[in-house]
């Protein structure tokens, strides 16, 4: 390596040129300027307002349900409360969802737009099928709270499947395992009744998209 005399040193460090050039990498590896955000590309999605709004719903819902159901509850709370819970949780997330596939069509292709489309469709369809099961399971069979497992247990479960389907289509590791691990919980959780089944849903599920929340800032950072 040829050492740099103390003449050429001074004559770039007085010359604006070389300063242009220099500078912001400079300040780049010295980590002394603001990082500009990351722009996400045609089809790129950023799942951190889902993730938070999901985890919310699924702590403050399932938590309310483990706390408050079964023989010997912990806490009495309305019936109502819970479920409301949740729903509110999954509405705001759901139209985080909505909103960032919309914003991940622009300047997409027609394939990807049509995937786009198809995935926004899949969820209508998938949970139209389980009121459609859940409904004709608790209609022909005499089984006491039988809807107040289904429900959580089978939403986490299409929930699931579809973040498989779409972490697929738009190949995003961190969202098809999310999807593989909401998937599995889901259903082995049924295996425990209420209100075991909510404590998990609770601790699996939330803290699923706690961690995936992480996780998405990191993917997107290095993006």
């Amino acid at each position: 390596m040829t050492p740099t005399s103390p003449a050429t040193a001074a004559a770039a460090a007085t010359d604006p040129a070389a300063t242009r050039i220099a500078g912001p990498a400079a300040m780049d590896s010295a980590g002394t300027g603001p990082r500009p955000a990351p722009r996400l590309g045609p089809g790129q999605i950023d799942n951190r307002a889902t993730y938070i709004s999901f985890g919310l719903a699924y702590l403050l819902g399932h938590g309310a349900a483990a706390l408050s159901r079964g023989d010997d509850p912990l806490v009495g709370l309305p019936e109502w409360l819970p479920t409301t819970l949740l729903g509110i949780g999954l509405a705001i997330g759901t139209v985080y969802a909505t909103i960032a596939a919309l914003r991940a069509q622009r300047g997409a292709d027609q394939p990807e737009v049509l995937s786009g489309r198809l995935l926004g469709l899949a969820w209508v369809v998938a949970f139209a099928a389980l009121f459609l099961a859940i409904t004709g399971l608790t209609a022909t069979t005499d089984v006491p709270d039988l809807a107040d497992m289904l429900w959580p247990a089978g939403s986490g479960l299409v929930v699931g499947l579809i973040y498989i389907a779409e972490g697929s289509v738009r190949r995003n590791l961190l969202h098809y395992s999310l999807g593989t691990w909401l998937a599995l919980t889901s259903s082995a959780a049924l295996l425990l009744g209420t209100p075991g089944l909510y404590l998990v849903l609770t601790v699996a599920g939330g803290g699923a998209y706690a961690v995936a929340t992480v996780l998405e800032h990191r993917r997107l950072a290095a993006a």
